[in-house]
């Protein structure tokens, strides 16, 4: 069955974060303030473990919260992150995202706990490989869900449309039980494939390549928001 166009999560305006990943980090506030007409800017934290790849961590994010005011959502592709959640919490994330595959369950709950204490958001990440149902034992406690329509760990890769079908499962869910929680995707964005998933339900945007590699970056954001 192809992914169904789900009213109350579409019908909300659509939010665009672009990834600090695909972003010149030689000139860093720079960039960002160049794409500061979006709706957050997500920061990809990765410890060479649960992903084959580096990136940045606590130093970087403490110095992006001071040159900016804009929402930033904090992706962990690390292992065991209830070590960290709540140090990138305190260090300048408004939402906290951690994979569902990355912890125990009673750790899960744990670090979901955490993070809104400290007055954040939370959000639980789910691999390609990882079914829809993963994420039901927590749903009920989320801020935000973010389906990775690549494998995670480096930027540019193809969109996997498998994970269109996955994202309408997800939507379905939030909607029969009333939740106000967004629904995120991450890998492969751009105007068409964004297209695709606010059709399945999404209406958080993750897009990397797709807005750094323009000279106008605010129109790349704008073009994502529109619904065809």
């Amino acid at each position: 069955m192809p992914p169904q166009n789900h009213g109350s999560i579409a019908s909300r305006s659509i939010k665009v974060a672009p990834s600090i990943l695909s972003a010149d980090f030689t000139k860093l506030g720079d960039e960002i303030a160049s794409i500061s007409s979006a709706d957050g800017l997500h920061f990809d934290v990765m410890d060479g473990l649960f992903v084959p790849n580096i990136t940045v961590g606590l130093p970087v994010l403490e110095s992006v919260r001071r040159c900016t005011d804009m929402k930033l959502d904090v992706h962990l592709m690390i292992c065991s992150p209830l070590r960290y959640t709540a140090r990138f919490a305190k260090a300048g994330a408004d939402l906290v995202v951690f994979h569902v595959e990355a912890e125990t369950y009673d750790n899960t709950i744990a670090a979901i706990e955490e993070i809104h204490n400290l007055g954040k958001k939370v959000g639980l990440s789910v691999k390609p490989g990882t079914p829809a149902e993963a994420l039901l034992p927590f749903v009920d406690a989320l801020d935000h869900i973010l389906v990775m329509t690549v494998e995670p760990g480096f930027g540019g890769q193809k969109f996997i449309s498998g994970m269109l079908q996955k994202i309408s499962e997800l939507s379905n869910v939030v909607d029969s039980r009333g939740l106000n929680c967004e629904i995120g995707v991450d890998g492969g964005i751009n105007r068409d494939t964004a297209q695709r998933c606010i059709n399945a339900g999404a209406n958080l945007l993750v897009a990397g390549n797709h807005i750094f590699s323009s000279h106008d970056r605010a129109a790349r954001i704008s073009e994502l928001r529109i619904e065809n």
